[in-house]
């Protein structure tokens, strides 16, 4: 098990590394809701196994579902997962004096795919997550539900929440994605089995990349049971297109990149180098925080614009990445919803994740490259990418060759503690 406080090591002048990606989040919990809703056995390949992922299948076997996870052969931090649809029904339920209890953690793809979800049943459910969860938009999404008939019980529209299971009741209704385009996915979801017609306010839906991925993964699902190969995951693949970056001369290689772009960050490659300018909005994901941090190394000031939605995720991400790059000698301002971030000579610091996964991810790559950093709380990882710290420490070509020290002992990590599991 990773320690409280690890440094990485840059890698010696090593050999060619060719990194193998763990399956997309995104898709992943998205694939779970659809193969809950399908009609027969649904299987998932290289779906991804970490903590969003297990909290979304626990969650579904709580509410009666068949899920059998298997392991995957060909990447440890993946699971090839069987699940029986039910046909748009939900097995279990609670009733209002006593819900039927389900925790999401920190994840809010789960939060946010299961109170529509759960709409679709006959019982009473109770979501609740971490006190982060709690701070995290839901009122959007609250109010579109109840906009189409459904009792939605929550005392400041945030979890936790008590969902009142009603079954389909067609309509329309209205949801704003202006905190989060997921109010817009979890009601896709379910749109076909609840005859939901949905309505998106805040943005051209067009211009919402991760409301398309759900469009298209609806379309390409096999609901009456089948096989279903989940993606790799293109913002965890950020970081090794950044190693590369930092290492240069071509060292490391991200195998199987997806063809299909229904991944906003499949594009990542395309901002390396960095452009002058990269929108939150337009232009990339959660992977424009690998790109926040490689930016102090840039030729010139690169401009971050949009942020907006990077302040209600995991953690305040505009504060955290203008903080913890400041530690470690960089230049960034923060005006409204952009940062400006100058090329700057770094050293090293000591990180605060703030419990959030990419922040411990990005930091940690930038060690490959600025000797002397070190990553609290390491082990938050475990949300999106288990094996993480393996994939940076393996020799090539599995892996980047860095080291990974324990930073209050300052032994070199053997690989058995470097899971985040």
């Amino acid at each position: 098990m990773l320690p409280s406080l690890i440094e990485i090591v840059p890698p010696g002048p090593a050999g060619r590394a060719v990194i193998a990606i763990p399956g997309s989040k995104s898709i992943t919990n998205r694939a779970l809701i659809l193969a809950a809703l399908a009609q027969g056995e649904v299987v998932l390949q290289g779906a991804l196994w970490s903590e969003d992922t297990q909290v979304m299948v626990e969650c579904l076997r709580k509410l009666g579902f068949s899920v059998n996870v298997e392991p995957d052969p060909s990447e440890e931090a993946n699971r090839t997962i069987r699940v029986l649809g039910a046909g748009g029904n939900i097995p279990a339920g609670g009733s209002i004096s006593a819900p039927l209890e389900l925790f999401v953690g920190n994840a809010g793809t789960a939060a946010r795919f299961l109170t529509a979800f759960l709409c679709l049943g006959q019982g009473c459910y109770r979501l609740s997550g971490i006190p982060r969860m709690h701070e995290r938009p839901q009122a959007a999404l609250v109010a579109a539900l109840q906009e189409l008939g459904y009792r939605v019980d929550t005392v400041n529209d945030r979890l936790p929440l008590v969902v009142h299971g009603a079954g389909p009741r067609p309509g329309r209704c209205r949801v704003s994605v202006s905190e989060s385009s997921q109010f817009a996915s979890a009601l896709l979801l379910g749109s076909r089995q609840g005859g939901w017609s949905i309505e998106i306010d805040g943005a051209n839906p067009d211009e919402l990349p991760y409301v398309e991925m759900t469009r298209q993964l609806i379309e390409a699902f096999p609901n009456r049971g089948g096989t279903f190969a989940i993606e790799p995951d293109t913002s965890s693949g950020s970081y090794f297109w950044a190693a590369s970056t930092l290492l240069g001369g071509g060292r490391v290689q991200v195998t199987d990149w997806p063809q299909t772009h229904w991944q906003f960050d499949t594009r990542f490659p395309q901002y390396l180098p960095l452009p002058a300018v990269i929108s939150r909005e337009r232009d990339l994901g959660d992977s424009i925080m690998t790109a926040i941090v490689l930016a102090p190394m840039a030729p010139r000031p690169t401009v971050f614009t949009d942020l907006g939605r990077l302040r209600v995720q995991e953690c305040e991400r505009v504060l955290a990445l203008k903080t913890e790059l400041r530690k470690c000698g960089a230049r960034v301002e923060e005006v409204a919803d952009t940062l400006t971030v100058h090329p700057s000579q770094l050293h090293g610091a000591e990180i605060e994740t703030y419990n959030d996964h990419r922040m411990a991810m990005c930091f940690a790559t930038l060690g490959l490259k600025v000797p002397g950093i070190r990553i609290r709380n390491p082990a938050c990882v475990k949300k999106t990418f288990p094996n993480y710290f393996r994939k940076l420490a393996a020799p090539p070509p599995h892996g980047l060759g860095a080291g990974v020290l324990d930073a209050l002992g300052g032994e070199r990590l053997a690989w058995e503690k470097l899971g985040a599991e």
